[in-house]
């Protein structure tokens, strides 16, 4: 049987100590051979477009895709999850939270090891809903305890800080500008819909970690050219995915101003393979793309926890 969920009970299910958990086991499988990911491939219509991306986890036993769809309606989002032991289709959930959730992991698995062990500061470039998980997984890693957030619309940045604050337990300072909230922050993660750089390199510190993870287009940039310049260590989730996605890493490139070989995996750092930052003074940068294989290791897990209490609907699909 195939266990069905909607948003509701995902939400329900998921949670960032779950996510953290779940990115990292991922990333540790792409780094030490363990898992697989198949980068994302879209589909355009007139319309829209759907984009497509599958992975596997052998750590959990499981295999499956993601299938979202983005329209001028809004994006829709699901999850096919499938064993890895006979190819059973185990589960179909929606997923927004739960990308949500893994993307917010994702940079905070790689703020965990390549990140000051003492960085206390964090700006967020971006307010919406993509920075709220990107705020609690970096809290969940670091003792942050200065938040500041930038945002173009005023009202926006103001409202984050204001429901926010509360969530993590930190006071959060919306800031004027995208420069005033860098200035000095140890940590910088920029989760914006940006077409053009709203990260400099011209404010870039010594010491300073920061997480790419806006984009997954390749025609677009967070960071400009000098910012990827001044990065001593870069690594991104997926170099295969980096290379059509990336669009901070690939106008570097473009520009001369990088060659591909300098980008490692955060997965090698995890797994032990790759060493990751050296001293408190170097510049790391993580470029997150998204994978699908992130997407299948938390799946696995709220589907173990749906199981756990009961929550889904069982249907008779594809011999599940």
């Amino acid at each position: 049987m195939t266990l069905l969920l909607d948003e509701q009970e995902v939400t329900q299910l998921v949670s960032m100590d779950l996510a953290l958990e779940a990115a990292e086991e991922a990333l540790r499988g792409l780094g030490d051979g363990t898992a697989s990911n198949q980068p994302r491939r879209r589909v355009r219509t007139p319309k829209g477009i759907l984009h497509t991306m599958a992975g596997a986890v052998g750590a959990a036993g499981m295999l499956g895709a993601k299938c979202y769809t983005t329209f001028p309606g809004g994006a829709r989002f699901v999850v096919l999850l499938f064993s890895g032991e006979d190819g059973r289709l185990l589960a179909i959930m929606e997923a927004d939270r739960l990308g949500q959730m893994r993307t917010g992991a994702a940079s905070g698995v790689a703020t965990k090891y390549l990140a000051r062990p003492d960085a206390d500061s964090l700006a967020l470039l971006g307010s919406g809903w993509q920075a709220r998980a990107q705020l609690e997984a970096i809290c969940a890693v670091r003792p942050i305890r200065d938040v500041r957030v930038y945002s173009p619309t005023a009202a926006h940045r103001e409202a984050f800080a204001r429901e926010m604050a509360p969530v993590v337990g930190r006071p959060i300072r919306p800031c004027a500008t995208a420069e005033e909230a860098v200035r000095g922050a140890a940590i910088v993660t920029t989760i914006t819909t940006a077409r053009e750089p709203v990260l400099l390199g011209e404010w870039l510190e010594p010491g300073m970690h920061v997480n790419a993870a806006g984009s997954n287009w390749a025609n677009r940039r967070e960071l400009d050219v000098a910012a990827v310049q001044r990065a001593d260590l870069i690594f991104a989730d997926s170099v295969e995915d980096a290379q059509l996605e990336s669009g901070d890493l690939v106008a570097a490139v473009e520009a001369g101003a990088l060659d591909w070989a300098r980008v490692g995996e955060i997965g090698e750092v995890i797994a032990g393979r790759r060493p990751g930052r050296a001293d408190a003074g170097q510049i790391t940068l993580f470029e997150s793309q998204g994978l699908a294989v992130e997407d299948v290791a938390l799946a696995a897990r709220v589907y173990h926890l749906a199981r756990a209490r009961g929550l889904g609907r069982e249907q008779p699909l594809a011999d599940g």
